[in-house]
């Protein structure tokens, strides 16, 4: 590595695998569960499995963010981090905190958490993805604003690049959006409205500028093509981004009780959402098909590639199939909804973290790239997971339309809970493809303790 203080980044990315692999372990435990309703019940109920799968998807990502952060920022700014020592107090404040909350998730009833750790006095709590108890989110922005004050007095100091700079902005959004859960109107319109601020704005927005920057910086170090080329791709597609992504939130305030122009608004700007996802495929293409070197470390290209195709299908096709206003009438809230997710947040963030993991992690262990056998074994976890999450996107796809016909369209619609019953069998597939993508993500990381001589950079 360039420079000593990117150090800080490997054991946020060695924490950010961790929870990787706890939120893919609840992530089964939730899934069973829809076909064998009492499955660990009373210990672990649906309810508590399914915070923790989420909340460790949230954590984890931002684990990552934050390393991917601490290594790229030294590396264009052409000066050491700040202080590596606050990034290292930073991360064990976070860890032991998310640590924390989970043990506080799974051994202590919600209402009664809630009651311990001061909701009462600020309430934040009960709604879906920020469950998080109030005190572990003023925690978040203690972490969340000593970690951009650290990044911010770096570029300062040192080169302005329009990758860290994009960066930059992403983060900052992402910390002054979260600050929308400490909004909690008493008028459910309202409250509504203002989650889908973080909610939406987070990953159909700001967290795609971390996600083009991330891009943008392994596609120049691995293609060798000229910064500038690279960075004009970067600022059509936050510009695409930004324009989209923004009213596109619209699509979440159709059936709320807001006014029903947003189902107008909502709808043309969310059926342009997919552009920017097909201008990064476009993009990561391109450049390595203009590659002027050859890197060793195939492995980290293919991610780079794989993130752009799927979060194009997952983000951009599967969003696009359920976000005009009268199709979303039916399907919002079905498995349609969930297969989604799954695929976008695979595709998007999963992939474009690993992406920085499978690149700077070798660097970070002193060597360009990894030795053939472990990129080998690292290339078959790539397939393993994303033909994994492909299939479950699938199968939830054809429960969800099941689902929509059975419980919403047919002459004599059943209850929820009955149509449940009737789309079992793709919960039952949707789970043991899980756990074929729960292999691939070992053998992900069985890879990196593959023994070989390790390649020197080209």
């Amino acid at each position: 590595m360039q420079y000593q203080s990117q150090a800080v980044a490997k054991p946020y990315f060695i924490a950010a695998i961790a929870l990787f692999v706890a939120q893919i372990l609840f992530g089964l435990i939730m899934g069973l569960q829809y076909v064998v309703g009492d499955f660990l019940f009373p210990y672990i109920p649906f309810n508590v499995a399914r915070m923790v799968h989420t909340n460790a998807l949230i954590v984890w990502l931002l684990m990552g963010f934050m390393g991917a952060a601490y290594y790229l920022i030294p590396e264009e700014s052409e000066t050491e981090l700040y202080s590596p020592k606050l990034a290292l107090a930073m991360f064990w404040i976070f860890l032991v905190a998310a640590g924390l909350t989970v043990v506080g998730y799974l051994t202590v009833p919600y209402a009664r958490l809630a009651a311990m750790t001061g909701n009462d006095l600020l309430p934040t709590m009960g709604r879906e993805f920020l469950e998080q108890p109030t005190i572990t989110k003023l925690g978040i922005v203690v972490v969340a604003l000593a970690f951009l004050f650290n990044l911010t007095m770096t570029v300062l100091k040192g080169r302005k690049t329009a990758v860290n700079t994009v960066l930059l902005i992403g983060l900052w959004g992402l910390a002054v959006l979260f600050l929308f859960s400490f909004v909690n109107p008493h008028n459910v319109v309202r409250d509504k409205f203002y989650w889908w601020w973080v909610v939406h704005l987070w990953v159909e927005g700001v967290w795609e500028l971390i996600l083009g920057s991330i891009l943008a910086f392994v596609l120049i170090k691995v293609t060798g093509v000229d910064r500038e080329v690279i960075e004009k791709w970067l600022y059509v597609i936050i510009t695409l981004t930004l324009v989209t992504g923004i009213l596109g939130t619209g699509h979440h305030y159709y059936w709320i009780g807001t006014p029903e122009y947003w189902q107008l608004i909502g709808s043309i700007f969310s059926a342009l959402e997919p552009i920017p996802f097909f201008a990064m495929t476009l993009f990561a293409f391109n450049m390595v098909n203009r590659r002027r070197r050859e890197h060793p470390n195939k492995a980290a290209t293919l991610w780079a590639l794989g993130t752009g195709v799927m979060a194009f299908l997952g983000a951009g096709v599967w969003g696009f199939l359920h976000t005009l206003s009268p199709v979303n009438y039916y399907t919002h809230g079905t498995q349609i909804t969930a297969a989604h997710g799954h695929m976008a947040f695979y595709g998007a963030y999963v992939m474009a973290n690993i992406t920085m993991i499978s690149y700077a992690m070798p660097i970070l262990r002193g060597r360009a790239a990894n030795s053939n056998r472990s990129q080998v074994a690292e290339m078959w976890g790539f397939w393993l997971m994303t033909i994994s999450i492909v299939f479950i996107t699938l199968f939830l796809t054809a429960a969800g339309i099941l689902q929509v016909w059975l419980q919403r369209v047919s002459d004599s619609p059943l209850p929820f809970m009955v149509a449940q019953e009737n789309v079992s069998l793709f919960y039952w597939m949707r789970e043991w493809t899980g756990v074929i993508f729960l292999i691939g993500l070992l053998v992900y990381i069985w890879s990196f303790f593959i023994p070989g001589e390790g390649k020197a950079a080209a």
